[in-house]
């Protein structure tokens, strides 16, 4: 099979950022699955393409995948988008992707811009590992679940953690990890990156409510965040668990079987099963 599917990284906001081999590209294939099409008409009419152009978002994912697959089973090429950034990190299509190299055809990466390298790459943090969560779960326990999880493995591999936000989350996000990371780790956060009221703050945790504070307009837009790696003697050794079991056993409780959620557990943090078993146990009978 000759035809290809070109996974096409795209501006996170300025559009001069759209590489000349993507541009390129976008003039080439028959279509375009996008996120978005309103978002992409603009940036295909700045790339000079007439492709034809269709949505491929996260309710649709499964039916843009079979369209996608028709087109390129009838030798057509075809460039998949996501609003901003790579397709499929933190966006939609992992799936068409996948239906792609299942189905036998060749898929193609076009690389660009990237709001987690061009946040790190500005923020002068550690320059070791870093661990990309993208966005948090919204409700506050199961983002604090998650957190825990997330920012324990962190600091065990001396990595910089970066999580996304929107705006009307920004306050509860930065209030969860200073909490949980403590109020003098370092911080960067990138506000708006490319675009015309970018901004980015290098700082303490406990210092960012006042920087946002000082502009009312630095809580619009969205927010890229990177959690400086904790210092050596703050790393919890091995065989510690930073992270909340109960509260992490909770929130898997409410989601699945207690045999499957012990086991999910033990997956996430090592803690042994029986200590797991009979903390979900007791969670059961006190929900009761």
């Amino acid at each position: 099979m000759t035809s290809t599917l070109y996974v096409v990284a795209t501006p996170i906001g300025h559009l001069s950022d759209l590489s000349p081999r993507a541009s390129e590209t976008l003039r080439a294939v028959a279509a375009v699955a996008a996120e978005d099409t309103r978002v992409t008409r603009v940036l295909l009419a700045h790339a000079g393409s007439a492709a034809r152009l269709f949505s491929a978002h996260a309710h649709n994912e499964a039916d843009a995948a079979r369209r996608v697959l028709a087109l390129l089973g009838e030798g057509q090429d075809v460039a998949l988008v996501s609003d901003a950034g790579t397709p499929a990190i933190s966006d939609p299509g992992a799936a068409i992707v996948a239906a792609a190299h299942e189905a036998g055809f060749a898929v193609v990466p076009v690389p660009g811009p990237s709001a987690v390298t061009a946040l790190l790459s500005a923020a002068g943090l550690a320059s070791g590992p870093f661990l990309f969560e993208g966005f948090l779960p919204a409700k506050a326990g199961t983002r604090d679940a998650r957190l825990a999880i997330v920012a324990d493995a962190a600091d065990r591999a001396g990595a910089v953690l970066v999580v996304y936000e929107a705006p009307h989350r920004i306050d509860a996000t930065i209030a969860a990890i200073t909490a949980r990371c403590g109020a003098g780790r370092r911080v960067a956060i990138g506000r708006e990156l490319t675009k015309r009221f970018e901004e980015i703050y290098r700082g303490a945790l406990g210092e960012v409510p006042q920087w946002l504070d000082a502009k009312p307009e630095r809580r619009k837009g969205e927010f890229a965040i990177a959690i400086d790696a904790a210092p050596a003697s703050d790393a919890h050794p091995p065989g510690q668990h930073a992270v909340d079991l109960g509260q992490l056993l909770a929130v898997l409780l409410e989601q699945m079987p207690t045999s499957a959620a012990v086991r999910r557990a033990r997956e996430l943090t090592g803690a042994p099963h029986k200590t797991l078993y009979a903390m979900a146990l007791a969670a059961r009978d006190r929900a009761r």
